[in-house]
């Protein structure tokens, strides 16, 4: 079910092609419109004439993590919310997440029970907020770690 008539699009940045097959599949089976990246600079090259309602950005990549899109997508006042998904639970990468704009952190393999929840409310609160935000402005108070350690 999307949030509105339209489909809400989420882009979904992940070095691994089984997991952006897997993703694909649970986000469109929700109701998103799904364009999937395998690196960074895939992303990075297809922003400026397609926009997107929330990124899903996978922490461990090469060449760039997503800690570092995060911060690339936010010095270029990109302000749609940003889930960062990873396979190492780490404590400190709340932290530095929330620092690149980053408004949540979950754990894979587990995706299934929470992304698609995480996605719709971060879009809606990104909405709610749109009239209160300048552009570049931070987004909400930081990243929030979704998932035992």
């Amino acid at each position: 079910m999307s949030l509105s008539p339209t489909k809400s699009t989420v882009y979904v940045v992940d070095d691994d092609q089984d997991v952006l097959g897997s993703l694909r599949f649970l986000l469109e089976t929700d109701g998103f419109e799904v364009r999937t990246f395998r690196s960074a600079a895939a992303l990075l090259s297809a922003l400026a004439s397609n926009p997107t309602d929330c990124f899903v950005i996978d922490y461990k990549m090469p060449n760039m993590n997503g800690i570092d899109l995060a911060k690339r997508l936010r010095s270029q006042d990109i302000d749609a919310p940003i889930i960062l998904i990873t396979g190492y639970p780490d404590g400190s990468i709340a932290v530095k997440a929330a620092s690149a704009g980053v408004q949540y952190v979950l754990l894979k393999p587990h995706l299934e029970d929470s992304l698609a929840a995480q996605i719709r409310g971060a879009i809606a609160a990104r909405r709610a907020a749109s009239g209160k935000l300048r552009k570049g402005s931070p987004l909400r108070d930081g990243a929030k770690y979704s998932g035992a350690v």
